[in-house]
């Protein structure tokens, strides 16, 4: 009966998060750390990166991917069904209603507007989530380095996603062994 209740929570909070937030991944990010880490104290806020780093690391949708790993995390394959389903139900509903109306009023100059309005607003909610991700991830200068890096080769060089992260990835370990031989060559 308590693991009921536990997946009904999982649903409940991730149909919230996902019907209430939009512009994909990033903007839901503070969402997810108020009802996770604050709300619930599902996760600790570190862990709560972890599982959005992954979700991002993996194939397809990240608002997807972070509710699987989190619903893992807290009632395994269970708890990840159980936060998916939550996180897609609101998107499957909206996206029905939408494509039955929107046809007929897709030429329409208000709504071209407003869906104009709402571009920026999510712009500026991504902007918001890169600023406050940036101030709890990018603690050294190492970290500030890779940053910098991978924006330049997304940028500038086109580098694919993929070997963003991969490249990513060896630096923060070749970083790390080079941080752990530095404070054994201090304790000596």
């Amino acid at each position: 009966m308590k693991r009921l209740k536990i997946l009904g929570e999982l649903y409940w909070a991730f149909l919230r998060i996902g019907g209430l937030t939009f512009g994909g991944g990033l903007t839901m990010l503070p969402m997810l750390e108020h009802e996770l880490v604050r709300k619930k104290q599902w996760l600790a806020e570190e862990e709560l990166l972890d599982c959005y780093a992954i979700g991002q690391c993996t194939p397809g949708i990240i608002a997807v991917n972070t509710a699987t790993f989190v619903g893992y995390k807290k009632e395994k394959v269970l708890g990840g069904i159980f936060s998916t389903l939550g996180m897609i139900t609101p998107s499957i509903v909206i996206i029905t209603i939408v494509a039955m109306f929107l046809r007929n009023y897709m030429n329409n100059i208000w709504l071209q507007h407003a869906l104009g309005g709402v571009r920026g607003v999510v712009c500026a909610l991504m902007l918001n989530t890169v600023f406050n991700l940036g101030k709890k991830s990018l603690t050294c200068k190492s970290m500030w380095a890779v940053c910098v890096v991978a924006f330049l080769l997304a940028l500038f060089i086109g580098v694919p996603t993929i070997g963003i992260v991969v490249l990513a990835a060896i630096a923060g370990i070749l970083l790390d062994m080079a941080d752990q031989k530095k404070k054994g060559g201090e304790e000596a």
